[in-house]
């Protein structure tokens, strides 16, 4: 065993720590040599082995902590590998052809160091109106280069999107260029520049800023905005042990990848004494964001932000009281440099609770008798920044077993330059004089590993339709019967299912070996997901091909220990050609996933055409789903919540006596004066002011 880790005994699901990465560095060093390090992550412990250790960890073997790891070496050479920390050895060293691992943020700063001395940049900033001696307020927001049939995939490359800051605070995406240069990331030099047919020259507009001394100059903040302050006096309501989190009956493990980012496994509920497996694992394990402009160079412009370039990778150190308000909890990352050394990102994720609002309440008309008890959610979140967009993701468990995966996009919107009275052709809109915004989505891949209830699950599509009998008939005499119909999606091409708004649709993870017993159906856990835009490039673009995930807003693939990316493993320039990830493992669509280890990937997210109010920083757009337990708990599973306030019929008639108030005494009301309470109004006991 190496000596650093010889003691160390972490949870196996553990992202690898500071002392696990540095010695699978070591051992890759005293191997390889001096090589630049991608990815130090950890290989997750095989299913059969896990489950095993999670259901007898006194008595089974524990799983061996493995690293992944990818380089770059000599001349551009990628090179996949393992290293078993427990015995110190590489087991797996594989040189790749034609692949180019996840970019990396050194990577990305190095392009507009070189951009700015190269003559062939200088010389097209000149021809931009930019002087020469201006080219430290030249900036880039360096891409991978997508694919380019020109270069393809043999050498390293990335595309440099260029804008101009005139001051340092400016935003620079109100002043962008109309050239893109292509970089070369192994001799780190510019080796390319596309330049439109028709020339689009630097924009002289006014800027418009979002920081504070511009908005001061523009007319001064709001002033009527009264402080609202969370606090938990007695402490939080979850515990901690690790990065095993138990709260509310739920428990689970939280991890966190370069890739990724947040990965929640091993998902239990306790129900009254009863530990119900869930999901083994949860994540987003991919994204993609095409763009809309058909004119070259744009059509390059699909970034798979997760497999080129990693939410983790990406990841915000977050602060408290503005990315997380009230008791925080957090969680920090350690990632490798390229040079072999560890960075750590403090406050990679934040856990903690908040009000939800009403979780039940019924009052009974007759005497306003009435019950109101109130909402508590646990909130796991990171924030990642992808060049010009920030992305929120937050993975919300509410009392009642129902877990909501939400994203939230801000930032700035990735922009383009455009002459005055341009015509856009509907591509884009001029959010700004001179700066066209073009057309783009957001499409996500969830990854549900289900365990409902047990391993062997199978999936439904539900739509809600009309009754097939004709109005008059026998069966449907009024024509208003409508009913629920299941369709079982037994294999992977039956699986492969759109989203219908006009029906409802959900989709039921189902485990069809348990059956309620009030209902007499299976139990389940229902995927909600109304966001579901389709993939808007056509079939057959390069997008498609190498977006395969995000062909149909559902597959099901039987499970598999390393089928976890969706786009495949390596993900700059491919090609899409074959389509690599879900489409390989889809396959000729025969294979049964049918009351076995199953995996649901759903693709959901937004189509954004862009609009002034978007610019020059966008407001939050909020994406949500829905993963709720049906058929799943006997009866309301949150009735034992206490209330806030609580009076039967007999407690109304007896005056009140007994009546349950537990409202929250710091409440009060907005205007001491400005109205009548409920109580007041209504001349009873005061119960429907609770």
């Amino acid at each position: 065993m190496v000596p650093a880790i010889k003691n160390m005994l972490p949870h196996p699901f553990d992202p690898l720590n500071v002392e696990e990465i540095r010695s699978a560095i070591t051992i890759v060093k005293k191997a390889h040599g001096d090589v630049f390090f991608n990815v130090v992550s950890l290989h997750e412990p095989r299913k059969v082995e896990m489950k095993a250790w999670l259901e007898n960890p006194a008595n089974s073997p524990r799983p061996s902590r493995i690293a992944d790891i990818v380089v770059i070496a000599h001349e551009g050479k990628v090179y996949d590998g393992l290293v078993n920390l427990v015995e110190g050895k590489i087991t797996k060293w594989e040189l790749l052809d034609g692949l180019q691992p996840i970019v990396t943020m050194e990577e990305l700063q190095a392009v507009e160091v070189v951009c700015r001395k190269d003559p062939k940049v200088i010389e097209q900033c000149e021809i931009s109106g930019i002087p020469k001696e201006d080219m430290h307020k030249v900036y880039c927001d360096p891409w991978t280069i997508g694919y380019d049939e020109r270069h393809g995939n043999k050498i390293r490359l990335q595309q440099a999107l260029m804008y101009y800051r005139p001051n340092v605070d400016d935003c620079q995406y109100q002043y962008p260029l109309d050239f893109c240069p292509i970089f070369d990331s192994i001799k780190q030099e510019i080796i390319d520049i596309d330049i439109p047919e028709v020339r689009r020259p630097l924009s002289k507009a006014q800027p418009i800023n979002y920081h504070p001394a511009a908005v001061e100059k523009a007319g001064g903040y709001r002033n009527d905005l009264k402080p609202i302050n969370i606090t938990q006096p007695e402490g939080v309501s979850f515990k901690m042990i690790g990065r095993e989190l138990e709260w509310q009956n739920w428990k689970f493990h939280i991890g966190f990848n370069y890739r990724e980012g947040i990965v929640l496994n091993n998902i239990t509920y306790n129900e009254k004494g009863t530990v119900r497996p869930i999901f083994y694992r949860l994540s987003l394990a991919e994204m993609v964001v095409p763009y809309g402009n058909p004119e070259h160079p744009h059509q390059r412009k699909h970034a798979f932000d997760l497999g080129e370039y990693g939410a983790g990778y990406m990841t915000n150190s977050l602060a408290l009281g503005c990315d997380c308000k009230g008791s925080i909890h957090y969680l920090d990352a350690e990632f490798p440099t390229r040079a072999g050394d560890v960075r750590t990102i403090k406050n990679a994720i934040c856990i903690h609770e908040e009000d939800s609002g009403i979780l039940f309440k019924h009052t009974d008309f007759r005497d306003d008798s009435v019950i109101v008890t109130r909402a508590r959610k646990l909130v796991v979140q990171q924030v990642f920044t992808a060049a010009n967009y920030e992305y929120a993701i937050q993975w919300i468990f509410h009392q009642d077993g129902t877990i909501q995966p939400e994203i939230k996009l801000t930032g700035v919107l990735n922009t383009y330059s455009m002459n005055p009275d341009e015509d856009t052709k509907g591509w884009g809109t001029q959010v700004y004089p001179g700066v066209n915004a073009h057309n783009h989505q957001h499409l996500f891949c969830l990854r549900i590993d289900a365990n409902v209830d047990g391993p062997n699950n199978t999936v439904f599509m539900s739509d809600a339709v009309r009754s097939d009998a004709p109005v008059g008939s026998p069966e449907n005499y009024y024509g208003n019967a409508f009913y629920g119909k299941r369709t079982k999606l037994a294999t992977t091409g039956e699986a492969a299912t759109d989203y219908d708004g006009s029906t409802s649709r959900t989709w039921d993870i189902c485990n069809p070996n348990k059956l309620h017993p009030y209902s007499g159906k299976p139990v389940s856990y229902k995927l909600v997901s109304r966001e579901v835009p389709p993939l808007l490039p056509k079939e057959g673009s390069l997008v498609w091909k190498r977006a395969g995930f995000a062909r149909h807003a559902v597959h099901v693939t039987k499970y598999s220990d390393d089928q976890l990316w969706p786009a495949g493993r390596h993900v700059p320039q491919t090609s899409g050609e074959p389509s690599v990830g879900l489409p390989e493992w889809v396959g000729d669509g025969t294979e049964s996933v049918d009351n076995t280890d199953v995996v649901l990937w759903h693709t959901f997210g937004v189509t954004h055409l862009p609009s002034p109010e978007d610019f020059p920083v966008m407001p939050v757009e909020p994406i949500t789903l829905l993963l709720r337990p049906r058929n799943f708990f006997t009866n309301n599973p949150v009735m034992d919540v206490p209330p806030s306030y609580c009076s039967t019929p007999s407690q109304v008639a007896a005056k009140g006596a007994g009546v349950t108030d537990a409202a929250d005494k710091m409440s009060k009301l907005a205007f001491a004066n400005g109205c009548r309470s409920a109580a007041d109004a209504k001349g009873t006991n005061g119960a429907n002011g609770h």
